[in-house]
């Protein structure tokens, strides 16, 4: 494999766009992580999209936002838009735990620095781009907006914040994966470009450069750029308020009422799960948000097309000498779909990926196992073969049509849904043929399973066969000794709520995969994921999880504490009290010393939690799961 030039790399400098001849960009994105040309990094895609499209793109990564801010203006304007691309997660989940103390390393930072990007940097980057360039569009995209699209609780201000167009000044939000909509954008902006429009800039070479007003004209029409989410004074709405619409309570009566912000979630969520959306409206003051419908999921083809860019897979020459530690996790792996019919209560998956399952074919992921297989480092080993859900690929309803009309939020709970075609055979199929590769020592999933899908029973007997080999094949010959998943909880109470499968689904599944093991002499091992402090949770929970776990032979590690992110059911019904689909109460622990104290049960083991335990056992009045937890 040849090494990449440095002009292989999207432009970050003036010295590199100087390299391909360019005097100016299109489109210049600002990303507060570090940059890697990888199909796992959301500002490489959209660049990589972008340039498919003839379009020249530079990515600014990670700039300086104190000072003069310089890096904001060492690339001059673009020609049609600034992007403002916070990063692949959360910057607030990125920085900080559920306990609000400062992570010990940023996974998408040079060497792990905290000090790489800001909080919130959607709101920080596009407030200095509207001071700098205040006539030019600014385009916001990535997790951070694309979950704060509409009135929202944010955990770390312990506040109900509006949405994060109206605090930023941003002009609009392409929110969920978004290379249709972007694209859309563009070719919208350069017809009005080709046509001379009257409000367009021109520099002094008689370039043209879309303004502010240009922009709005272009995408405040009848036919508005679907996936989009803009700003409206009532009479500027395209095609007014009609029947429709979907019209949330408005933002200052939703912050005062729990009530109401829990209806209107439900809207937000049934409305991002469906493939024929209405329009979503919220008034925030004399202002109109407005979400336009999302497209259709992609075809396979548009996404191989996505996958199948001339990324250099590699961090950007000048970390040279530098770990990006999240590049270093997903650099032998393959995505190989996206989307997740999961719908757990507390992911986020879903609301930005959408829940229908979109897959690659399979020479898309073969030609990109061939690509990583000629790095000079790799060593035989594919980290991961997965997904948002590793075992959703190519599932789908049977019956299109009944698709059409669903709002579900999840394809799996409370029931799994009858509609869906859960074969294996495809993957077991792209796992064969991976492993064929002489290159290919052994391949893992890394991803979490659904055992519930591979559990139950369809009506094709051809199906549940399928699920037995996928079982084993999974267990034997994909688990680098230990195999990941997430139960989440013993409660069928909080599981309920979780929108998760009963705990004796995880204890058949251990059960099985601890056979399969025995007989095949593996000494592998199964790692449970579990989580305290959810709505619904209580002390007594915890205490019985410990009991659960301990009598299975576990003394837990993956585990963690509640956090409420944007835009989910479990932080609507911790924020408002209310479940947002039953609207009846819901109890969560939300001090500091609630939250703590859910937690040590999962340390039951430990000397210095025991005395605790106990105590805390008998101020509540359950002796009964003193006796239970440490009697030997």
């Amino acid at each position: 494999m040849s090494l990449p030039m440095l002009s292989d790399w999207l432009p970050t400098t003036r010295k590199e766009m100087d390299l391909r001849g360019w005097d100016c960009a299109d489109v210049i994105l600002f990303s507060a992580d570090a940059y890697v040309d990888h199909p796992s990094f959301g500002a490489a895609v959209i660049g990589r999209v972008l340039e498919a499209e003839g379009l020249r793109v530079c990515i600014v990564p990670q700039p300086s936002w104190h000072g003069d801010y310089r890096d904001f203006k060492r690339l001059g304007r673009p020609r049609l838009w600034f992007g403002v691309a916070p990063g692949c997660m959360d910057s607030m989940v990125n920085k900080y735990t559920a306990a609000r103390r400062l992570r010990s390393e940023d996974a998408y930072s040079p060497d792990g620095r905290h000090d790489m990007r800001p909080e919130y940097p959607t709101v920080v980057y596009t407030k200095i781009l509207k001071e700098l360039y205040p006539d030019v569009p600014v385009v916001l995209g990535g997790i951070e907006a694309s979950l704060r699209r509409l009135t929202h609780y944010d955990y770390w201000k312990e506040a109900y914040k509006p949405s994060i167009l109206i605090e930023s000044g941003a002009d609009m939000i392409v929110y969920g994966m978004g290379e249709q909509p972007t694209i859309e954008l563009c070719r919208r902006l350069q017809e009005c470009i080709s046509s001379s429009h009257p409000a367009l800039h021109y520099d002094e070479n008689g370039e043209a450069f879309i303004t502010t007003k240009t922009f709005r004209e272009a995408v405040q029409t009848a036919h508005s750029v679907p996936q989009t989410v803009s700003v409206y004074r009532e009479n500027e709405i395209p095609g007014n308020i009609n029947d429709k619409d979907i019209v949330l309570h408005p933002f200052e009566e939703s912050v005062k009422n729990g009530k109401l912000h829990a209806e209107n979630f439900r809207h937000i969520e049934e409305e991002s799960n469906r493939i024929h959306a209405h329009r979503l409206l919220q008034r925030h003051g004399s202002r109109w948000v407005v979400v336009n419908p999302p497209y259709p999921p992609l075809t396979q083809e548009q996404l191989d097309h996505s996958f199948d860019l001339p990324y250099t897979r590699l961090p950007h020459p000048k970390y040279k000498g530098k770990r990006i530690p999240a590049y270093e996790m997903i650099k032998f792996s393959v995505n190989l779909h996206r989307g997740c019919f999961g719908g757990c209560a507390f992911c986020t998956i879903s609301a930005h990926q959408g829940k229908f399952i979109v897959s690659r074919s399979k020479e898309s992921i073969l030609a990109e196992v061939k690509k990583i297989v000629q790095m000079p480092d790799f060593k035989g080993y594919l980290s991961d073969l997965g997904g948002p859900s590793a075992n959703m690929y190519a599932m789908r309803g049977s019956n299109a049509e009944l698709c059409e009309k669903c709002k579900r939020p999840s394809c799996i709970h409370p029931r799994i849904c009858p509609n869906l075609n859960a074969d294996p055979r495809p993957l077991l199929d792209i796992y064969k043929a991976v492993d064929a590769l002489p290159q290919v020592r052994k391949s893992f999933i890394g991803s979490g399973v659904r055992y519930d899908m591979l559990l139950h029973e369809y009506a094709d007997p051809e199906i549940n066969k399928a699920n037995r080999q996928y079982i084993r094949e999974l267990i034997v010959n994909h688990v680098s000794g230990r195999l990941k998943v997430a139960p989440e909880h013993t409660s069928d109470t909080v599981l309920q709520v979780m929108r998760k499968p009963s705990f004796s689904q995880f204890v058949r599944f251990k059960h099985i995969f601890d056979s399969i093991c025995s007989k095949e002499r593996l000494a592998q091992q199964i790692i449970p994921y579990f989580i305290s402090s959810h709505p619904a949770c209580t002390e007594a929970d915890m205490a019985e999880l410990a009991i659960e776990t301990k009598n299975l032979d576990f003394h837990l590690e993956q585990v963690q504490d509640f956090t409420p992110t944007p835009m989910t059911v479990s932080t609507v019904a911790w924020a408002t009290g209310y479940h947002p689909y039953t609207m009846e109460r819901v109890y969560s622990a939300k001090s500091p010393a609630e939250k703590q104290t859910q937690r040590m049960f999962f340390f039951w083991y430990k000397p210095e939690e025991k005395k605790r335990i106990m105590q805390r056992l008998k101020q509540i009045g359950r002796q009964d799961l003193i006796k239970r937890l440490f009697n030997k």
